[in-house]
């Protein structure tokens, strides 16, 4: 169990992580205060004895779906010297203990905790629940002296949650693989008390209901909790990617009252985040600032930022994917926002747009503040084999619109060798601003609608409003911004899209009983038109290239010269991301249409398959997409645990995609040759790049830029229209990568940009707005 964030999450305690709040259980009427995790639907729960009492123990539950295969708290919320409580089922029983862990290793049994299960614990065919007496569970002793929960005041408890089995069912000792989920929600400890005769009554497993009290002092008394009332705003925008932070941005700018909701939380040092790698103690630097780190984002042991209940790689967290990819930033050409590429006629125009996203962000392709490029080994090495297939040089974001037989190094968003984007530039802007408000850890379940009026939307912060529910003001809108899955998902939980989609969540327990009466559903396309890169890696060795220990030990332990530099002045490897260098080609296909090959140049390797006996240290890596012009389409919707997941995958749907693909790569390898030294290892001559494509792994074909599956367009071929509402609604907008109708020319979040600058501009030239 990794519970490493306590220390970041517990600065923003009280804030903005979703609250504890009292309910009460209908099997044995005991009352508790505690959290639903709304992604795996585990409800975790405490009550304790009077303050007063000085009482070393507390009740609690678990209350688990049965595809929950183990559970724990961490009612302190660290993993490190703190009390742990797991718990499983087992047949018709449930198996728990009390751990302990003075490492990030697995916890052992922990002695000293009295356990006593409760009635009501059971396993049922759906649930399995644990309600337990924890002894000795209020103070413990640690390698540095007493630990203690915070039974007066305020803390952050911590939940895992694992859907992989426990090694021995049947043991309390048993071992078990780290959790796949974990979390931590605020927790007022000093309301989870009751009177000395309802805890006794309870502790001795006595049921029915008793009296809650507030025990901040010795005295008892009895809470007068004030409703919960809401404030309504202007416009409230759901999801802190790019197209939210700069709608969120503007709105805010144009004087409108604003909520920017994310379902995650801090990233950069600035923003709150102190997740980072020893080596920078003290630095103020987290794993987002250092650009050089990019690639720990898909090994690091402890993946916070990735949203649990997407099935793809997609940032839940400040920033979205701009914080948690490798920045590579490309202005937008003419072709991005043309009518050949699916867009509205009024889109055409995107210049000024474009130059105002380029005022506000520049582009640069020496990240590092020296302005020195390094590491450019195989940028030299892959130029070389470019040059003779008539590929030229270009400064690539000087000449946005030259995309065909053109090279040149990597360009990002980086500001002054740290992370920039949208969250260093946009977003601070708007957190100045009075009219502007920003909550972190809010979970938008669905909009409320009547009928086409949106009138606020439901979350599951009950501390925002009554039943988690933020209004608008009168004249208000929503923009959803929450990216190319979770946006449709939120239509889909409010009854827009296909029958089949909001069927799904009809049957849902939780979230049926949300939606609006069938009468009101509203059928569109929502998941379909889908696109993304597929990408093909060719891995090749040569003799000059320093492939950077594979970026494996930047985390832990980069070379010193590096990290001393980076510190010192933010210069050198470690301020810019892994690529370095991009190129793009233009090839017709049969059916007469044009698609671009983009290419991308980096040290190191994901994975090599070879026969050939290489030298790891010269590894190097090109990746070959397919952009602009693909026309093959996959389909975007959820599964019954409401999870967003593609039902159909977007790649090679046509075989023209296909061929057109195998016809770039084979240009890439025709010439190696001509390069001296220069080997390809992967494929290896023991395949053809025809049989290499064809069996290439489906999954690795993602490249996670995907698109469309809110496509803009005309009634009843799209979800969004010109202005980016959707169809039959009065006030719902979405305002992300999902309403692209065509795959961008480059890495898509430029594109995103832009259209989020021209989208807003669109949205608030509407009449009848507030």
């Amino acid at each position: 169990m990794l519970l490493r964030l306590a220390v970041a999450v517990l600065s923003f305690v009280g804030s903005v992580l979703s609250q504890a709040t009292p309910y009460t259980d209908p099997d044995n009427g005991i009352t508790l205060w505690g959290f639903t995790d709304p992604v795996h639907h585990v409800t975790y729960g405490y009550v304790f004895p009077p303050v007063a009492a000085n009482a070393n123990e507390f009740i609690g539950e678990i209350v688990a779906p049965i595809e929950a295969k183990w559970a724990g708290v961490s009612p302190i919320g660290s993993m490190l010297h703190s009390l742990l409580l797991v718990a499983w089922p087992n047949g018709n029983s449930i198996i728990r203990s009390a751990r302990y862990a003075t490492d990030y290793v697995q916890p052992t049994v922990m002695s000293g905790p009295i356990l006593t299960d409760l009635p009501a614990t059971k396993v049922n065919a759906t649930h399995w629940k644990w309600v337990y007496r924890c002894q000795n569970c209020v103070s413990w002793s640690t390698a540095d002296g007493t630990s203690t929960l915070p039974v007066d005041g305020f803390g952050a408890p911590a939940w895992v949650f694992s859907t992989v089995g426990v090694d021995t069912p049947s043991s309390v000792s048993s071992t078990f693989q780290e959790h796949t989920d974990f979390g931590f929600y605020g927790f007022d400890f000093s309301q989870a008390h009751v009177d000395t005769a309802t805890y006794a009554n309870w502790a001795a497993g006595g049921t029915g209901g008793g009296t809650p009290t507030i025990t901040t002092t010795s005295t008892t008394t009895t809470p007068t909790q004030p409703p919960v009332s809401a404030t309504p705003y202007d416009y409230i925008v759901v999801g802190a990617g790019p197209g939210g932070l700069i709608a969120a941005d503007r709105l805010s700018e144009a004087g409108k009252k604003v909520l920017l909701l994310e379902r995650g939380g801090p990233a950069t040092w600035e923003t709150g985040g102190t997740y980072g790698p020893a080596w920078a103690k003290g630095a103020n630097l987290t794993k987002f600032d250092v650009p050089g780190l990019f690639e720990t984002m898909f090994s690091d042991s402890n993946p916070f930022w990735w949203c649990k209940d997407v099935n793809v790689f997609a940032g839940c967290l400040l920033g979205g994917g701009t914080t948690i990819n490798g920045a590579l930033y490309w202005i937008p050409p003419y072709s991005d926002f043309a009518t050949t590429t699916g867009w509205p006629s009024s889109w055409g125009n995107h210049q000024p747009y474009t130059d105002k996203m380029k005022a506000r962000l520049p582009s640069t392709d020496t990240p590092s503040t020296d302005g020195k490029h390094y590491l450019e080994q195989s940028a030299d090495v892959a130029a070389k084999l470019l040059d003779v297939q008539g590929y030229r040089r270009l400064t690539i974001n000087d000449n946005p619109d030259q995309k065909d037989h053109v090279y040149g190094y990597s360009a990002f968003d980086f500001i002054k060798g740290k992370r920039g984007g949208p969250v260093a530039t946009y977003f601070k802007t708007a957190k100045a601003r009075p009219n502007f408000t920003y909550k972190q850890y809010v979970y938008v379940l669905n909009v409320v609608r009547n009928g086409a009026q949106v009138t606020g939307v439901k979350t599951n912060d009950t501390s925002l409003g009554p039943d988690g529910i933020i209004p608008l003001t009168p004249k208000g809108r929503v923009i959803l911004s929450a990216g190319s899955f979770g946006s449709p998902r939120i239509l889909f939980r409010s009854g827009i899209g296909p029958s089949d989609m909001v069927n799904i969540v009809k049957a849902d327990a939780a979230a049926g009983p949300n939606l609006p009466p069938q009468a009101q559903w509203i059928n569109l396309p929502v998941g379909y038109n889908v696109s993304d890169n597929p990408s093909i890696n060719l891995v090749f060795t040569h003799p000059s290239i320093d492939a950077y220990e594979n970026w494996a030990q930047v985390w832990s332990s980069p070379r010193p010269a590096d990290s001393a530099q980076y510190l010192n002045s933010q210069s050198g490897v470690l301020a810019a991301a892994s690529p370095r260098l991009n190129f793009w080609r233009a090839y017709s296909g049969s059916d007469g249409k044009t698609r671009w090959m983009q290419g991308t140049v980096r040290p190191g390797a994901a994975s090599v398959d070879t026969v050939y006996s290489y030298n790891a240290s010269q590894i190097f890596t090109i990746t070959v997409y397919l952009s602009t012009g693909i026309t093959s389409r996959g389909r975007i919707g959820i599964d019954a645990a409401m999870t967003a997941r593609p039902l159909v995958t977007p790649w090679f749907k046509d075989p023209i995609d296909k061929a057109v693909l195998i016809q770039g790569i084979n240009d890439i390898v025709a010439n190696i040759k001509n390069v001296s030294g220069l080997t390809l290892i992967t494929p290896d001559n023991t395949t053809t790049i025809n049989d290499y494509v064809n069996n290439y792994d489906p999954a690795s074909l993602n490249s996670n830029h995907w698109v469309g599956s809110n496509t803009i367009g005309t009634a009843g071929k799209a979800v969004v229209d010109e202005n980016t509402k959707v169809f039959n609604t009065n006030n719902l907008f979405v305002v992300d990568a999902s309403i692209i109708p065509q795959m961008p020319m480059g890495n898509p979040h430029g594109a995103i940009m832009s259209m989020a600058e021209q989208a807003v501009t669109k949205i608030l030239g509407l009449v009848g707005g507030p």
